[in-house]
């Protein structure tokens, strides 16, 4: 039973259970993906059915991860299976556990709304965004928001975070940001910001179709 309900791997080399981030990150993708579909569902067809889903599955799959196994989670399966062929790396499972616990909460919020009560509120609306956050931030920059709160509660330092942020270093030349680099990004601002001025009304014209396939459809 203790083989089965367990929180992180033991892993020879390293002093507390660990995770492999590379799979996590690929199930933070998969969640956020069916989040962000099923959020744009509601803010353009105003269907409430994808998130009830969603927040269900999600839910679900974070109690399994917390109070089970993350060996057992089903979006932690699919990553694992995605990212099979890839060399591991491994992340410190207390902090993760931390963070995921969190998630817990803020989808057990959403459920209490959207599936037992069967209503909208800003609370919900807020804590799917601060989700939404989360899980892109994990699955695009490998940084985990959650477990930088870890500190606040745990006297136990962080350790084997993702690309060795807990450990202090100096960066090296490829990783500064040099004047020219902010220059540029300056500029690119700028030139958005211009583009949406000048060409708002142009962009706000819906294209015609090039090749009449749907006139062709409307005639049959």
């Amino acid at each position: 039973m203790k083989k089965l309900i367990r929180f992180g791997e033991d892993v020879k080399g390293y002093n507390v259970p660990v995770l492999n981030e590379r799979e996590i990150r690929a199930a933070a993708g998969i969640l956020f993906l069916a989040t962000f579909i099923s959020w744009m569902f509601i803010l353009f067809k105003e269907n409430f059915i994808p998130i009830k889903y969603v927040i269900t599955l999600f839910f679900t799959d974070l109690i399994i991860r917390v109070f089970i196994n993350p060996r057992f989670s089903p979006s932690l399966i699919i990553g694992r299976w995605i990212v099979q062929d890839q060399t591991p790396e491994y992340v410190g499972a207390p902090q993760k556990k931390f963070a995921w616990t969190i998630g817990v909460v803020l989808s057990a919020t959403m459920f209490f709304h959207l599936i037992i009560l069967n209503a909208t509120s800003p609370i919900a609306g807020i804590f799917c965004i601060i989700c939404l956050a989360f899980l892109f931030f994990e699955s695009a920059f490998g940084i985990c928001l959650g477990c930088k709160f870890y500190p606040l509660f745990f006297k136990d330092k962080t350790q084997y975070c993702p690309g060795e942020l807990c450990d202090v270093k100096q960066k090296q030349d490829i990783q500064k940001i040099s004047k020219e680099q902010l220059f540029i990004l300056l500029v690119f601002i700028i030139f958005i910001c211009l583009v949406g001025y000048f060409f708002n009304a142009k962009f706000s014209i819906k294209p015609y179709d090039l090749l009449g396939i749907n006139n062709a459809e409307q005639n049959k």
